[in-house]
């Protein structure tokens, strides 16, 4: 049986986002564990779902922990199996290389990353990479991605791998919008951020379109 990860930011004590993480970790232990959830195409004949659980009955901040931005990393089936907190240690990412996977699927967030980490390793000197799946952008090895517009606006592939929490919370709150992006559409933006729950608009570096290379 799979086990799922839910990564969630904790800042100075604080645990952040925390409503769209609730929804992706009871969404996905129904889809894959017994019953439906929103957002995925799943038989609506199944089993009934679980009662929601709220992470914030699991997750409890080490008095030892100190100030400063942590990964909480919850492991889970149907249930949760542990609760871990790592110090984030931000990478400074430039560049990106475009990798085709087909036949690739991460509609959920497992813990088990082979797959992206071999994808990963067809790197060469860049960075990351962006996956190319049937043609269309999707994600890269450890984030969602958007790209500004001449008018100053962000898009984000209506393709993506796995709809991350950061994705959720500013596709709802209309600061980006989704749209069909192919790798012949890169020339017509003027620069990219990867988004993911512990980078928003704000704190990732731009990505110069000319540093992403096929």
């Amino acid at each position: 049986m799979c086990l799922l990860l839910e990564t969630i930011r904790v800042e100075n004590g604080r645990i952040l986002n925390l409503d769209y993480h609730n929804r992706r970790f009871n969404a996905s232990r129904n889809a894959l564990f017994g019953g439906t959830g929103p957002g995925y195409n799943v038989d609506e004949e199944g089993p009934e779902p679980a009662p929601p659980e709220d992470l914030s009955r699991f997750i409890r901040i080490p008095g030892d922990l100190g100030p400063g931005t942590y990964r909480c990393r919850v492991l889970y089936r149907h249930e949760i199996e542990k609760v871990e907190f790592l110090p984030f240690l931000p990478r400074s990412v430039r560049s990106l290389k475009l990798v085709v996977a087909d036949d690739i699927d991460y509609s959920f967030k497992y813990a088990d990353r082979k797959v992206l980490e071999s994808l990963f390793a067809k790197r060469d000197v860049c960075d990351e990479i962006l996956i190319v799946k049937n043609g269309y952008l999707t994600d890269t090895s450890v984030s969602n991605i958007v790209f500004r517009q001449a008018d100053g606006s962000w898009v984000t592939p209506d393709t993506p791998l796995l709809n991350g929490t950061m994705r959720m919370y500013l596709l709802e709150t209309g600061r980006i919008a989704e749209t069909a992006i192919k790798p012949e559409d890169l020339p017509g933006f003027t620069g990219a951020k990867m988004i993911n729950c512990m980078m928003d608009l704000e704190s990732g570096p731009l990505i110069e379109m000319d540093h992403i290379v096929a």
